[in-house]
């Protein structure tokens, strides 16, 4: 797998390289250079095969020539062993739970599958890694279990100041070992800017083994894509052939991983990315003007980006094609006004309790019935995270259904700690600085 950079298609490096460098110093993302199809067989039999079996086709048919067969197939193994179940909550609506892992939150896949990579082409002896991740709530906690205890690994996290659950601060801040938090007075974007501009920082680079575990590493982007077929797979065996995914979306990693699926071969008729009031991709689809603003602090705080990372890749993906583009991709925003009722919409019609990035997913899937009521594929709208994790947002009578997963009744009685910073670059850089060792 050779892979180039958004802003140089002339570029070639490994997938190794791109891991570890996570991002190049153009400031473009990794792309692969061939996107496979999968063999049309495997798509037409997909029902007959498991998460971990799926997630192996898919893996192999880009890193075959990265990780030899038998060792991909373990660490895949060894990754993605929990379930993504599409449950059905009406003739032709699912929704897809993707926060069985530990962290409670899709991100899950992502965090786990980079982790097991990164162990497993580190060699004993080379330079401690350091891995900076800004998180807007989930992120940094999959992340935190996915690489605690790694060996010659070190992780620094950055998320916004009272912009987090407390649940998800937890996730952040109770690890120690080779796991560090720091509360940025901030929001999401300043945190993504700093780590951005580490990662292009000549002495850093120099002083550190500098990579990213957010979604602009392409070793989080693909194990994303297995469950996207593993859900087709699971409608298949229900009858359908056809499915929309409705996608929440605030650094589109996560819809990118979707279209990079679709690229490879699964047969998608639409993706919907469902947006909060951060709507620079909605406004950009409706108007053809990309134009970013700073995020806002909404009850979907996952997805409260501004300046998503990702829409690079999505456009690369299309060729930088609007027209292309929007034959497959439609996007709608939904206020926290929205995304409450939307809640309470879920619970009174399925007795589902839907945290906030889930909901608005779903009102993303309403809304487009209601636009093209013909359309009567399977859809699925995504449920990424656990409701636990947003219990100020329910009403009271919701809020009492949620069940309590017992590793965060664990976390209230750890200790938590996490260093606190400006915006500013100087300052986050002296604090890396001052603790080279």
């Amino acid at each position: 797998m050779k892979l180039y950079s958004t802003n140089n298609k002339n570029l070639r490096i490994s997938f190794k390289e791109a891991v570890f460098n996570s991002m190049p110093q153009d400031k473009g993302l990794y792309m692969p250079v061939e996107i496979p199809q999968l063999d049309p067989d495997f798509i037409k039999n997909i029902e007959q095969y498991s998460l971990p079996e799926i997630a192996y086709k898919v893996a192999s048919a880009l890193l075959r020539d990265e990780i030899p067969d038998e060792d991909l197939k373990a660490l895949i193994e060894d990754a993605i062993n929990f379930e993504a179940p599409a449950l059905k909550l009406d003739e032709d609506t699912y929704v897809l739970e993707l926060f069985h892992g530990p962290s409670l939150a899709f991100k899950d896949f992502g965090a786990r599958f980079m982790s097991r990579v990164m162990a497993y082409f580190l060699k004993d002896g080379e330079q401690l890694l350091d891995v900076l991740v800004a998180t807007s709530g989930d992120t940094g906690g999959a992340v935190a279990l996915g690489f605690l205890g790694v060996p010659n690994t070190r992780v620094t996290i950055l998320y916004p100041e009272g912009k987090v659950s407390p649940i998800q601060e937890l996730q952040l801040t109770t690890n120690g070992q080779n796991i560090r938090a720091i509360e940025v007075k901030g929001t999401f974007d300043d945190c993504q800017a700093l780590v951005k501009q580490a990662f292009a920082d000549e002495e850093l680079n120099a002083k550190f083994r500098l990579t990213s575990a957010n979604s602009i590493n392409i070793s989080r982007l693909i194990p994303q894509t297995f469950y996207y077929f593993n859900t087709f797979a699971q409608l298949k065996k229900q009858g359908f052939d056809e499915v929309i995914f409705s996608v929440p979306s605030g650094n589109f990693g996560n819809i990118g991983a979707g279209l990079l699926a679709y690229k490879l071969g699964l047969p998608v008729k639409k993706f919907i990315a469902a947006t909060n009031i951060n709507d620079t991709v909605p406004r950009f689809l409706e108007s053809g003007i990309y134009e970013t603003k700073p995020s806002t602090q909404t009850y979907s705080n996952a997805m409260d980006v501004g300046a998503p990372s990702n829409w690079i890749r999505i456009m690369d993906l299309f060729n930088q094609d609007v027209e292309a583009l929007k034959k497959v991709v439609t996007s709608y925003r939904f206020n926290d006004e929205e995304t409450l009722a939307g809640i309470i919409d879920i619970d009174v019609k399925f007795d589902y309790v839907a945290c906030p990035h889930t909901a608005i997913a779903y009102l993303a899937i309403e809304k487009y019935r209601k636009e093209k009521p013909e359309d009567k594929s399977a859809a699925v709208f995504l449920s990424t995270a656990h409701a636990c994790k947003f219990p100020d947002i329910f009403p009271s009578d919701i809020a009492a259904k949620i069940e309590i997963p017992e590793q965060v009744k664990a976390l209230e009685s750890k200790s938590h700690h996490a260093d606190k910073l400006g915006v500013d670059f100087e300052g986050f850089k002296n604090y890396l600085l001052s603790r080279v060792n």
